[in-house]
């Protein structure tokens, strides 16, 4: 392996053990645990020296091989325990190194903060952290991209010259975590050492694109299996109302209670007094059955007033007659009693007619009133009412489908084209 200028090499050394080094120097110096430097050889620049240093009988014994030439020396007596520094001065072209990232960074309370960067094959790792006021970090990792660890430290204040040596071109994720109350200030540098000129440029900065991963996973589905309109006529009948003095007794007014069932989605209704509210229906009716709405309608029940109900198709004649009634349309029984009382009462619609049609789209569904009252003071009054439903019956099921599930994903990429 070869170093470069102002790396140190330690290594200890213990009886029966042999330390190899093998590099390209200019000069080696051996520093012993005194400080006192011993000068080894001096050799020509790009020459191969290989150094052997083996602990015998007490002694520290150092063979160095220039050119395979043999230079032999007794360093100094050997304590039981000896660490030797070895300070390597490389040749002019060796790879310099390349200074990847420095920053300084808070890490908050009980969060991370991550780092991506990019390494080629060869490259020798070297990272260097400090957490500025001396706190311990709870962990750091640095993972090789997609999930292989390559280190991991807990609690940790401080790492120096922390190496790695890079198999394979890759990204590699640093992740600072903190799980303390209070942040952590930390400062951080990533060098790397190329294999060779060829990589001395390498890019390592991390680009990021989206992809868009489809899948399609079976689901229930509830669905419209079949739906069927029904014409209804929840009243057709004729009502007597009595005279405001009828000899009788019986009230001038009355009331007829609709129940529309649920799934009506419009209503129509048709009141007509005496002979001529009568005529009046049966013209509209039997005029309606010549019709071309008429001919194509496959309903059953389709006439005049669903018609109306429908689209609002009102073929009723307005007519000119002697008696006249008046009606509302009231919500609920307890404005009924006012009605019967004469008392000021809620209603949803009125009027005074001797015939009237009309298309409703309110209420839809439950129970409400019709009120009559007769102004006539002497004569009795016949009412024609009719009223027709539009009700859709709907039937739904289930069936499974495959249901599409769109993920989105942030894929991080290096660019050294």
């Amino acid at each position: 392996m070869v170093y470069p200028a102002g790396i140190f090499l330690q290594a200890e050394i213990q009886t029966g053990e042999e330390l190899v080094l093998e590099v390209v120097v200019v000069t080696a110096m051996v520093m012993a645990v005194d400080a006192t430097p011993h000068k080894i050889v001096d050799a020509p620049t790009s020459e191969k020296v290989n150094v052997r240093a083996l602990a015998v009988n007490g002694l520290l014994v150092l063979d160095v091989f220039v050119n395979n030439k043999e230079y032999h020396m007794n360093l100094l007596k050997y304590l039981s325990f000896l660490s030797i520094i070895i300070s390597f001065f490389v040749q002019s072209n060796a790879q310099s190194i390349v200074d990847v990232a420095e920053s300084t960074l808070k890490v908050s309370a009980f969060g991370e903060e991550v780092f991506y960067y990019g390494f080629s094959e060869g490259d020798q790792l070297i990272f260097n952290f400090t957490e500025i006021n001396g706190k311990e970090l709870k962990e750091l990792e640095i993972t090789e991209l997609p999930s292989s660890s390559k280190f991991m430290d807990y609690k940790t204040k401080k790492i120096e010259n922390k190496s790695l040596v890079i198999t394979r071109t890759a990204i590699y994720k640093f992740r600072f975590a903190n799980s303390a109350i209070s942040g952590r200030i930390c400062k951080f540098k990533i060098q790397r050492i190329p294999a060779s000129s060829n990589t001395q440029n390498f890019n390592s900065s991390v680009y990021w694109r989206t992809e868009y991963d489809t899948t399609y996973i079976p689901a229930q589905e509830r669905y419209l299996e079949r739906s069927d309109t029904i014409i209804s006529n929840p009243i057709d009948q004729k009502t007597s109302v009595s005279s405001q003095n009828a000899i009788n007794g019986n009230r001038n007014r009355t009331h007829l209670e609709i129940v529309l069932a649920e799934g009506t989605i419009a209503w129509s209704y048709y009141i007509g007094v005496g002979s001529e509210g009568l005529t009046v229906y049966q013209k509209a009716k039997d005029n309606f059955i010549n019709t071309a709405a008429a001919q194509i309608s496959t309903l059953p029940g389709y006439g005049t007033m669903a018609a109306l109900a429908l689209y609002g198709l009102n073929t009723f004649d307005k007519v000119q007659g002697r008696d006249n009634v008046k009606y509302y349309f009231i919500a609920d029984w307890q404005n009924v009693q006012q009605f019967y009382s004469g008392q000021t009462f809620y209603q949803t619609k009125s009027g005074d007619v001797i015939t009237e049609a009309s298309q409703m789209r309110s209420p839809l569904t439950g129970k409400f009133y019709l009120g009559l009252l007769n102004d006539n003071l002497m004569e009795p009054i016949e009412v024609t009412i009719k009223i027709t439903a539009i009700q859709v019956r709907q039937l739904w099921a289930t069936r499974t489908v495959s249901q599409m599930n769109i993920t989105k994903r942030e894929i991080p990429y290096l660019n050294n084209n």
